[in-house]
């Protein structure tokens, strides 16, 4: 049958109407389902034809239209949920590992309560002191010297430093908390102040450091501690001193006049043997005057270059590394390259702030250095800078990676440390782009610590890894072919399941932070600050520390000191910015 163009259209208009409306009224008709909109008109006209007494409803053609429309617009599509991202190597879920890495932050990360930075405080004060009093009996350290502490013991890759004699600590079983502090036995920070550092017979980023220009005060200051140009053959010094100490500086003839130090070179291992006794003799002294309020020092022992200190504050166990170093202002000329390259750091920092100065520590070329003459260039001072500038998610990375190699390279220690992988990440920060180090992306923080993991694999395996601030010096051209392949069959096994490794991190990081939190509720196995052991815990020193908590919560943002008089330290004052109490 044909309908007229007008019919039609009608019809159309109300058809699409009567579809809308149809489930209002209760006349009998069968459900249409066309997939072409015209065969549904042409045969909803025959059916009107056929049934033009049922009476179905009309509306106006505007309404109608309007209905027509919104029934044939476009809609958006319906959001399809992403698929979770799996890691290739592992199939670890990356929003998983991710959420690992998190939770190990957080749990190495958390915050001082009150008691424990009260007690690390007093810790750094003992430190402090007991170097106040190593200058005044023995006057070679500077007077006004200037420390750099740095969290994290010199195991934790704080410092570049061969890790084979560092000593064996482990958190929550020997220490709580552990620092390092850089010591200037010679602070030349006076730009009139001639100084030779002569690289000639050194590996990269070592060199000897010649006294023959400075002042005679300082000369006859350190005579015990320098040693003419042809006084040993290379090897022998550094053994002997290792084994002798004080009798090696006696066997040294040439020392006895201050005229004989014309070209003499400053010794790593007699300015750490130095450095060893005098602490060593302070630490004594302090033990046989102990005075309340100050902590207990457990082990005073010798790794290496390092002087490491356990002292006891309260509940807490703090581990501090010494190491005597030479400071410097400014920036040597052998790192000039550095500054003309493009850093990740730029426009973030002042280039002030990243060359402040430099250190050389007493630590030789692994493979041809002379401990007896070699010093080793560091940029601590630039590296506290740098990490201000490391994006969030790569530091949390960094974070988990050091955890889970820690565990990884500590026995056997193989000449690889924590801090190659410090370095790698100073160089992957130059190398990815700004907004995929910072993306929010749940799992970033997972790419992150997969990519430290490889690239520290590629290094191993090649033998190379270039010192971020020196890249002409390779920090593992020493590595053996044999200890390159043991390290990297570890990593390979640590990349095949990274969820289970840090899985394993977390529980150690858990029951450390239990074993910590018993110790702070109980004080079972640490004595209180500033008693000796057998001395007992007093109440009083309950209500002091409870006082000063309370003070603390009271006063948010205020200045807080405690005033303690020696005659009589049953009274404490205490002073809230400028008023007493």
């Amino acid at each position: 049958m044909l309908f007229s163009k007008a019919t039609y259209i009608s019809a159309k208009i109300q058809f699409v109407h009567y579809i809308i409306t149809r489930k209002r009224h209760g006349c009998r008709h069968v459900i249409l389902k066309y997939i072409y909109p015209c065969q549904c008109v042409h045969r909803y006209l025959l059916w009107c034809h056929l049934n033009a007494e049922t009476g179905f409803p009309r509306s106006d053609a505007v309404s109608a239209m309007e209905s027509l429309m919104s029934a044939v617009a476009s809609r958006p599509p319906v959001p399809v949920k992403r698929a979770a991202e799996v890691d290739f190597r592992s199939g670890a879920v990356l929003e998983q590992l991710s959420a690992q890495v998190l939770e190990l932050v957080q749990l190495e990360q958390a915050e001082f309560g009150d008691q424990t930075a009260l007690e690390v405080h007093t810790a750094k004060d003992f430190i402090f002191n007991m170097l106040g009093l190593v200058q005044k009996v023995d006057q070679r350290l500077p007077v006004a010297n200037e420390y750099l502490l740095l969290s994290g013991g010199a195991r934790e890759g704080v410092l570049d430093l061969n890790p084979e004699n560092l000593g064996d600590y482990a958190k929550g079983a020997d220490f709580d908390l552990d620092f390092t502090l850089l010591v200037p036995a010679l602070k030349l920070h006076d730009r009139n102040q001639p100084v030779t550092l002569d690289m000639r017979q050194s590996s990269p980023c070592h060199s000897w450091l010649s006294l023959r220009l400075c002042d005679p005060v300082t000369l006859a200051r350190w005579r015990i501690c320098c040693q003419e140009e042809l006084e040993s053959e290379p090897g022998e010094m550094g053994a002997e001193c290792g084994a002798q100490g004080e009798g090696c500086r006696a066997a040294i003839p040439s020392l006895q006049s201050p005229q004989s130090l014309d070209g003499c070179y400053f010794s790593p291992t007699l300015v750490t043997d130095w450095f060893w006794n005098v602490v060593g003799t302070a630490v004594e002294e302090l033990r046989k005057n102990p005075q309340r309020g100050t902590p207990v020092p457990e082990r005073v022992e010798r790794n290496g270059p390092l002087t490491t200190l356990v002292l006891t504050a309260g509940t807490s166990r703090v581990l501090y590394d010494l190491l005597p170093v030479v400071s410097f202002r400014g920036w040597p000329a052998v790192a000039q390259g550095w500054l003309t390259a493009n850093h990740f750091w730029d426009g973030k920092i002042t280039e002030e702030e990243a060359i402040s100065g430099f250190y050389l520590l007493p630590c030789c070329a692994p493979l041809s250095g002379r401990p007896d003459r070699e010093w080793r260039l560091a940029f601590s001072r630039s590296e506290v800078q740098l990490k201000k500038c490391i994006p969030v998610p790569m530091a949390q990375a960094f974070q988990a990676a050091k955890a889970l190699i820690s565990r990884l390279l500590s026995r056997p220690r193989a000449g690889l440390s924590s801090y190659h992988l410090r370095t790698l990440m100073f160089w992957a920060c130059d190398r990815l782009p700004p907004a995929y180090l910072s993306s929010q992306d749940p799992e970033i923080p997972a790419r992150l610590l997969l990519g430290l993991l490889d690239d520290l694999a590629h290094c191993i395996l090649g033998k190379n890894c270039p010192n971020y601030f020196l890249p002409q010096c390779n920090m593992l051209e020493h590595l053996s072919d044999s200890a390159a392949l043991l390290v990297a069959r570890k990593l390979a096994h640590l990349r095949s399941d990274p969820a289970e490794h840090l899985r394993a991190a977390l529980d150690q990081a858990r029951q450390v932070a239990q074993l910590k939190k018993e110790a702070s509720s109980s004080n079972g196995h640490l004595p209180s600050p500033g008693h000796s052991q057998g001395v007992g815990h007093t109440p009083q020193d309950d209500r002091l520390a409870q006082r000063l908590q309370q003070l603390v919560t009271e006063n948010p943002g205020k200045s807080i000191s405690v005033f303690l008089n020696p005659d009589d330290v049953t009274r404490p004052h205490f002073r809230i910015d400028d008023k007493f109490y």
